[in-house]
């Protein structure tokens, strides 16, 4: 059962730590999707929540923006620690207020989501000279992924990409959290390159309370493949990641895709050659290589 109550917050911008710089914007505290690999699941022990994370949602009412000019040039990112286009957005409609309040400036907005609720709002993200939205997918399998999320299906995620991108807005597939073993990340490379702008690739992180539950996952559902993540996650071992890596570099080169690390290139890419872009862990495979 979801807990769902309104909030007063003083401001809803937050400048933001993330590699892609900006501001954050986090129109919800919690987020319904329960991705049991989440990160942001941190989150409550800044808020004082004590229900389980997944099953409680904090709706945001905030002052209203003033001046917003001054965030123009400056990239907004939209759900760094909730997803902004959850189910209750439909009825709050937090994030949309956002966008109608920064309408008519330069602000340059990026929406990362795994939902198909943004294209309600492709009037609004039309108005801006630069938008991006991207979207989480690390499976083709629709039970792997409802073992992980509750969030919609991998193919109304994918059927949302190709609308927003034939709609003229750059489009990111989000390759994250690859699983070891489990994500093939070529075969979902092959599935969106035709209206995905840039492909971007993260290993799974397992820190936190969230380490346990995807080790007993992987042994039970994938047994197999259990010596393999406590070689990675409890020997910390990067073998699997810098093979991965020198794999995708060299299909890379294959297919003659555009290789990047660590960076952040905008604009459209050529239909059928997305940019792909490499966040794995390369200053400790430096350091290994050294």
């Amino acid at each position: 059962m979801m807990v769902v109550k309104q909030i007063d917050v003083q401001n809803v911008m937050t400048k933001s730590s993330l590699p892609v710089g900006g501001y954050s914007v986090n129109p919800y505290v919690g987020c319904p999707h329960a991705c049991k690999y989440c990160y942001a699941s941190f989150m409550k022990r800044f808020t004082g929540h004590t229900e389980p994370w997944g099953t409680f949602l904090d709706v945001k009412n905030w002052k209203p923006i003033t001046n917003p000019h001054r965030y123009d040039r400056q990239r907004i990112v939209i759900g760094s620690v909730t997803d902004g286009y959850n189910p209750y957005e439909e009825e709050f409609r937090r994030t949309r207020h956002l966008l109608k309040e920064l309408q008519g400036t330069d602000a340059e907005i990026m929406i990362c989501t795994k939902s198909d609720l943004v294209l309600r709002d492709l009037d609004l993200l039309k108005q801006f000279r630069k938008v991006t939205v991207s979207w989480s997918v690390n499976t083709l399998d629709e039970q792997f992924r409802a073992d992980m999320d509750q969030a919609v299906s991998i193919e109304r995620r994918l059927r949302a990409m190709k609308q927003v991108y034939d709609a003229g807005l750059r489009t990111v597939c989000f390759i994250s959290p690859i699983f070891p073993g489990i994500t093939d990340v070529k075969a979902i490379i092959e599935e969106v390159k035709d209206y995905a702008d840039l492909i971007w690739l993260e290993n799974l992180n397992l820190r936190g309370q969230f380490k346990r539950c995807i080790m007993e996952y992987i042994q039970e559902k994938y047994p197999s493949l259990f010596t393999l993540y406590d070689e990675i996650y409890n020997q910390k071992r990067l073998d699997y990641w810098k093979s991965l890596e020198a794999e995708i570099s060299t299909y890379a080169a294959q297919q003659n895709l555009p290789y990047r690390v660590n960076d952040l290139p905008y604009g459209r890419s050529e239909k059928g050659k997305p940019v792909l872009v490499n966040y794995f862990y390369h200053e400790k495979i430096k350091r290994n290589r050294a």
